[in-house]
């Protein structure tokens, strides 16, 4: 019999004017109350809204004093889904860190960015995400450049 995931915990957050539900599962929880931190460990899968889901190893969330979560810092395979623009993206790097109250997302460590309707993608080291506003920044380091891979259309045919 393998071991069965456990819901750890919900949470409800508020997101610009409109609370969203929040499903966190994870093989084990640990909660610093003094410290207002949380900490999933094995297969957490986060799941807000219809549309955005995390997936890694380990994710710590931090919270405010009125606990309201401030960031989540996800690490070890963190790999993601997200809707922005009337487009659904998924993405992976090293570590990702989401704050909910400026639906932000950072990819640091061979991120790659990949919008699913088109096929484009994007890696670099370090990606940044305004879910709001729907703009992304892609940074690399002095090893490694920003790769950008899209198909192009032959209007020839």
């Amino acid at each position: 019999m393998g071991r069965a995931k456990t819901i750890i915990f919900l949470i409800f957050t508020l997101l610009t004017a409109n609370a969203e539900q929040v499903e966190i599962t994870a093989d084990s929880f640990f909660a610093d109350e003094n410290k207002q931190v949380t900490e999933f460990n094995g297969n957490v899968h986060i799941k807000k809204g219809k549309t955005d889901e995390l997936r890694a190893s380990k994710v710590v969330v931090y919270f405010d004093k009125n606990r309201q979560p401030l960031k989540y810092v996800a690490t070890n395979n963190a790999n993601f889904r997200l809707f922005m623009k009337n487009k659904n993206y998924e993405g992976r790097g090293e570590v990702l860190t989401y704050e909910p109250v400026k639906d932000f997302y950072t990819i640091t460590g061979k991120g790659h960015l990949k919008e699913i309707q088109t096929d484009k993608n994007i890696y670099g080291e370090k990606i940044t995400i305004d879910q709001k506003n729907g703009v992304y920044n892609v940074q690399s380091t002095s090893n490694e450049p920003v790769k950008f891979i899209f198909n192009v259309e032959d209007k020839q045919k």
